[in-house]
């Protein structure tokens, strides 16, 4: 019989399964663009949104009021820490631009490998081809032997 067969019927469960995907693409789904905004939100934030510096290696960090929510999101820590002599000490830490990127391009389709056709090689071979040397050798007559 040809009949159309669900590729999740080799699991146990497969209603609660299926049903359990369709939620999850369903809240995907409508919440795409909410989460494409905040990936852009993460990499377009600068450590200058939040802190700001002097030549003389002064830190001044922003008011948490004057940070925007954009700018916000892609702090993944921030830790305060006293030092023996009561110095406090800050650590920021912001989400991994690189790796958000890669996500953002993937998604709009900047690392997807060129489709193959039919002809294309599959390996490409490149032959060197040297210039042709001639070897000229010339006779020496030994002057010692001769008188």
């Amino acid at each position: 019989m040809a009949g159309t067969h669900s590729p999740t019927g080799r699991f146990g469960g497969v209603k609660r399964l299926e049903n359990r995907l369709k939620g999850r693409n369903d809240v995907v789904a409508q919440n795409k663009n909410a989460v494409a905004q905040y990936l852009l939100n993460i990499a377009g934030a600068n450590l200058t949104d939040v802190l700001t510096w002097d030549e003389e290696g002064n830190v001044k960090v922003k008011a948490s009021a004057d940070i925007p929510d954009e700018v916000a999101c892609a702090i993944k820590r921030i830790r305060v820490t006293k030092s023996k002599n009561g110095d406090p000490t800050l650590e920021l830490e912001m989400h991994d631009k690189v790796s958000v990127l890669r996500v953002l391009a993937k998604s709009a389709g900047l690392l997807e490998a060129p489709e193959k056709g039919p002809d294309a090689p599959s390996v490409v071979g490149i032959k060197m081809v040297g210039p042709d040397l001639t070897t000229t050798y010339e006779e020496v007559k030994d002057k010692g032997n001769d008188g």
